[in-house]
């Protein structure tokens, strides 16, 4: 099992977000690409990267612009980026997001 996984949720459809392109990256000087993803048809990427990531700061990216265009939904976001802290290893890191076309919200999940 990878140490990050996402699941995005479309608050304004009601349903998983599915086909949204998932990027990891470490963030720093410079920037480390580590994996790539899309959402499921449950909205979810559950194997985002490798087992091990050491600590420091990454980044998911999400590319709504595409999923809100497939939707036919006109949207504020053409991306949601977000930065968190890996302290820990040996846990894992779920990050969802409850996204509609002009807010998202995010936190640390189980």
């Amino acid at each position: 099992m990878s140490t990050v996984s996402t699941h995005v949720l479309d608050t304004s459809r009601g349903c998983p977000a599915e086909g949204i392109a998932v990027q990891l990256a470490r963030v720093g000087e410079p920037s480390e690409h580590i994996a790539d993803g899309t959402t499921d048809a449950d909205g979810r990427v559950g194997d985002l990267g490798p087992e091990d990531l050491p600590p420091g700061t990454y980044r998911l990216t999400f590319a709504t612009a595409e999923y809100f265009a497939r939707t036919g939904t006109d949207a504020f976001f053409p991306e949601v980026s977000i930065q968190f802290c890996l302290a820990d290893p040996s846990a894992h890191y779920h990050l969802p997001v409850l996204l509609s076309p002009f807010t998202y919200t995010t936190y640390r999940g189980s």
